[in-house]
């Protein structure tokens, strides 16, 4: 093999491999999108899929959560008196 002919397959080979180790990066660049921009259509997505409770329910689910609270409530003030008197009683009875 001469010379030329050496120079000349030389660059042919180095233009290649640069080709093929600079495609897969740039196909990578393009296959990978952005974290937050997917997960951003995937909450899209999944909230289309809720099945959102209607004004009427969530009426009647607010005053369940308020009665109760008033239920809850009222059982701690009643047990804060009665456990206030017995004490005060111990307190008179041996004090």
């Amino acid at each position: 093999m001469s010379e030329q002919e050496k120079r000349d397959n030389a660059p042919q080979e180095s233009v290649n491999s640069e080709k093929k180790a600079k495609a897969p990066k740039e196909k990578k660049k393009e296959k990978k999108p952005n974290r937050v921009l997917r997960w951003l259509k995937d909450l899209k997505g999944e909230l289309k899929k809720v099945t959102w409770p209607t004004a009427k329910d969530v009426v009647k689910n607010v005053g369940i959560v308020i009665l109760c609270v008033i239920i809850v409530g009222a059982f701690i003030w009643v047990f804060d008196f009665l456990a206030r008197a017995v004490i005060d009683a111990l307190l008179q009875l041996f004090g």
